[in-house]
């Protein structure tokens, strides 16, 4: 077999996990840091379906940790913009380059903020990744976990781990707004409350349990939820925590049974399709997990929150053509937001439709005419479109 045959099962093996393989490919002389025509290399491949041992191996075989694709993204952002935890600590632990950003001008606190990933924003935090970095959306982490978010359960804890770590709750993005100002005009109370400092503490079975889960003792917090529940088994709250922590331990069935035992019990809280979602991506089952947001936007068709993160998660998917559907809803509801149009363009362009792509982004850059991305991104576009 030759090297470029060597290289190419190399990353076809990666993206199966298949460890055997991956070390008999190694010594047999494949590149470590081979790179397909999108730019991926192996540990890439492996990052983007979650496949921790196999990512670890390469690390260990010398991988880096920080090289970029045709997109810009490095496998330590990937790791932190899809919530892979486990991989987000092997690659900071193989050298990360924390402050690093990815196309948009984010660090990986960014998208793993705007995407709901609790843990992986702590892990970044924890590891020195800059709070208050500013994307070139003029957006930093505090402000995507309000605009993006929904003020739920998860973005609330989210939000209120930003601000202890230190967040500007005084910046502004380039329209003015700060994250209070977001947050009151979207409703979120309880954030509101987080971002003015005045948050209450929740039931202590609550709070004592996140203190442990923040230290990864999963299972001594849903212990503290089981004693809660004890007391109040319709209490959706508690259902919630005993939930996500049971997801972090990779218990997913038992997380969706908690889960869906809330929407029983509260069958208009929609929040926890959100919730189902995401322990089922995790859980590699991809359909289903669309399938639940579909639910949720089926309740509430004019609802921009579940249909904004469907479309996220088919771009991961690299299902362009069903995310630019999702974003021509989203802009039929809200037409002057510039970050749908944004998103749509980076979907056509990824098709391959440039005209339409150029279209796009005018639109973005007709809402927010000063913006050097939006400029970038349509003479890219025009040079892609003339070759």
């Amino acid at each position: 077999m030759d090297n470029h045959s060597l290289d190419m099962e190399l990353l076809k093996a990666s993206e199966l996990g298949d460890l055997v393989t991956i070390e008999k490919l190694l010594r047999d002389g494949a590149s470590v840091d081979f790179k397909d025509e999108l730019g991926r290399t192996a540990l890439m491949v492996a990052t983007q379906k979650n496949q921790q041992a196999a990512a670890k191996l390469l690390i260990e075989a010398g991988s880096d940790v920080n090289t970029r694709d045709i997109t810009q993204l490095t496998p330590f952002i990937c790791s932190a913009a899809n919530g892979f935890s486990e991989i987000l600590r092997l690659m900071i632990n193989g050298g990360a380059d924390l402050p690093s950003v990815n196309r948009f001008g984010g660090t990986a606190l960014l998208p793993s903020s705007e995407k709901g990933y609790l843990k992986t924003v702590q892990i970044c935090l924890d590891a020195g990744v800059p709070v208050n970095h500013v994307n070139n959306l003029g957006w930093s982490a505090l402000l995507e976990s309000v605009i993006l978010g929904n003020g739920g359960r998860l973005y609330s804890d989210i939000i209120q781990t930003l601000v202890e770590a230190g967040a500007d709750v005084h910046l502004v993005d380039r329209d003015g707004k700060s994250s209070l100002q977001h947050a009151i005009e979207l409703n979120q109370h309880e954030v509101v409350s987080i971002l003015e400092k005045e948050w209450k503490e929740n039931n202590v079975y609550i709070e004592k349990a996140k203190a442990l889960a923040k230290m990864d003792k999963f299972e001594d917090a849903i212990s503290e939820m089981d004693k809660a529940l004890e007391a109040d088994n319709q209490n959706t709250d508690f259902l919630y925590y005993k939930g996500y922590f049971l997801q972090e331990l990779k218990q997913y069935q038992e997380a969706l049974e908690q889960y869906n035992k809330a929407l029983s019990i509260n069958p208009d809280d929609l929040d926890f399709y959100f919730y189902t979602a995401n322990c089922l991506r995790l859980w590699k089952k991809p359909e289903e997990a669309l399938a639940e947001y579909d639910k949720a936007c089926d309740q509430e068709p004019n609802e921009t929150f579940y249909r904004y993160h469907k479309s996220n998660f088919l771009r991961e998917l690299g299902r362009h053509v069903e995310a630019v559907i999702e974003m021509d809803k989203l802009l039929t509801l809200q037409p002057n937001r510039y970050d749908f149009s944004f998103h749509k363009a980076n979907s056509l362009r990824s098709l391959g439709k440039h005209e339409e792509a150029i279209e796009a982004i005018e639109n973005a850059i007709k809402n927010d005419p000063t913006n050097p991305l939006y400029h970038a991104h349509k003479e890219q576009s025009i040079e892609l479109l003339s070759k």
